[in-house]
């Protein structure tokens, strides 16, 4: 709850409006025991507010993203994914044949930042982070 209360802050710190609908994506999103994608936020939204579109929901979204308050993910299948920046960096290994996801610490990911600072004087944002490839169950 203490996310959503951030959220309502940095909103109205920045003169942004704090729509019923709004709140609702903020909801969504915090109330997700995992990453949640546009339409599984629209779905919950559009439930109390029928008239909602969901260009509502990736408006917020888009939004909330500039701000810095969600991460948006491509977890494959198709749909990118959303997450509480508070709620910490963590990062996946994604199978792009079964699905699988793999938790991948994140100390594997400073030598690359390092290298990429180092090699290409490019800081890279690896807040979080899906790697694709093939797990492997699928290779055999």
């Amino acid at each position: 709850m203490e996310y959503v209360h951030d959220i309502i802050s940095a909103l109205s710190k920045q003169g942004y409006r704090l729509t019923p609908q709004r709140l609702m994506v903020v909801s969504a999103i915090e109330n997700s025991e995992d990453h949640i994608s546009a339409e599984e936020i629209y779905s919950q939204v559009v439930v109390r507010y029928p008239n909602v579109n969901i260009s509502t929901v990736y408006r917020t979204l888009e939004l909330l993203k500039r701000l810095g308050l969600v991460t948006e993910t491509d977890l494959g299948g198709g749909r990118v994914r959303y997450h509480p920046a508070d709620k910490g960096h963590h990062h996946h290994l994604v199978c792009q044949e079964c699905g699988a996801m793999i938790d991948l610490d994140e100390s594997l990911l400073g030598p690359l930042q390092d290298a990429l600072l180092r090699e290409h004087n490019f800081i890279a944002d690896l807040r979080h982070l899906a790697i694709h490839g093939r797990c492997v169950d699928c290779r055999r």
